[in-house]
């Protein structure tokens, strides 16, 4: 098994969800996920955002705002029948999407979304996603969307029966409720419901979470041997690139295992400048080149 940092498109494509996982694992901390939405018109022309992730730095894309009924991405012609497969060609890394657990009862602190059935955590649309090639499903909350950590919690044990790649659940931010963003208590949940990666907020991205807070958490994932993720979900992404950085270092000190950067750039893709720094400041130019120069026949 090569470390991820190590890996090329065809490595890529023999990797299977556990294959995945052990090969982020060995790359101790050193993972970059960005993510992008798929509705955005692109911020080059003739390309699509995935492109641009792959070129600065990433080794996964997230596709926010996937419908998988509707299977549209910005950037791939609306004929092809088999979109996320393509952009896997195109980039050569896995590719996610996200699936949102919205709770109709919760209690919203602002005008709640309506979300199509295609982008919300459901059983069909878990199938849906694994017979469209998606690697890996992010169990999340967009802004005004009333997911909660309850649902999360629910929709990874439906996931676990019904999609065979890496669950990623937790949120951001949160999306439009009144609920604390993450605890103890939630991670635990998420574990023993069988998530492969828990999601917890980057460090100075959500209101009154703290490094030490996020320290206790990350250890105690470790220690029951899940992987953990830090999300750059506030629009922060589009900051100046000195506050990627220190985002970044606060992350690596504390020991995530993915560093996601999000879509709340121009185009809704992160700043192509600013994935680079993240990158460069978790892993140094060396493997951030070596990310961004090899080719997808590799």
């Amino acid at each position: 098994m090569k470390r991820l940092l190590n890996c090329h498109a065809s490595d890529f494509a023999k990797m299977d969800k556990e294959d995945l996982k052990q090969s982020i694992l060995a790359s101790a901390g050193r993972t970059v996920l960005g993510e992008t939405v798929v509705i955005s018109h692109p911020l080059l022309q003739d390309l699509t955002n995935a492109e641009v992730i792959a070129g600065f730095g990433g080794d996964l894309i997230l596709l926010n705002l996937y419908d998988v009924y509707e299977k549209k991405i910005m950037g791939i012609p609306e004929r092809e029948q088999e979109p996320i497969r393509r952009i896997k060609e195109l980039t050569g890394l896995p590719v996610g999407i996200n699936l949102e657990p919205v709770d109709e009862n919760a209690e919203a602190l602002e005008e709640i979304e309506t979300l199509p059935i295609g982008r919300r955590a459901t059983r069909g649309t878990f199938l849906m996603a694994a017979e469209q090639g998606v690697d890996f499903i992010c169990l999340t909350g967009n802004p005004a969307t009333a997911v909660s950590n309850r649902e999360i919690i629910r929709a990874v044990e439906i996931a676990k029966e019904s999609f065979p790649g890496m669950i990623i659940a937790g949120k951001m931010h949160g999306a439009g409720i009144g609920e604390p963003v993450i605890n103890k208590e939630v991670v635990f949940q998420l574990i023993e419901k069988g998530a492969d990666v828990i999601l917890l907020p980057a460090c100075g991205t959500v209101p009154g979470i703290s490094e030490v807070e996020l320290s206790e958490m990350v250890r105690a994932i470790h220690e029951k041997g899940i992987l953990c993720m830090a999300a750059i979900g506030t629009s922060q992404e589009s900051a100046d690139r000195e506050t990627v950085r220190q985002i970044a270092l606060a992350d690596k000190r504390i020991g995530f295992d993915i560093h996601h950067i999000g879509d709340g750039g121009f185009s809704n893709v992160p700043d192509p400048e600013n994935l680079m720094a993240l990158s460069i400041t978790v892993r140094g130019k060396r493997h951030t080149y070596y990310r961004m120069a090899q080719s997808i026949k590799r």
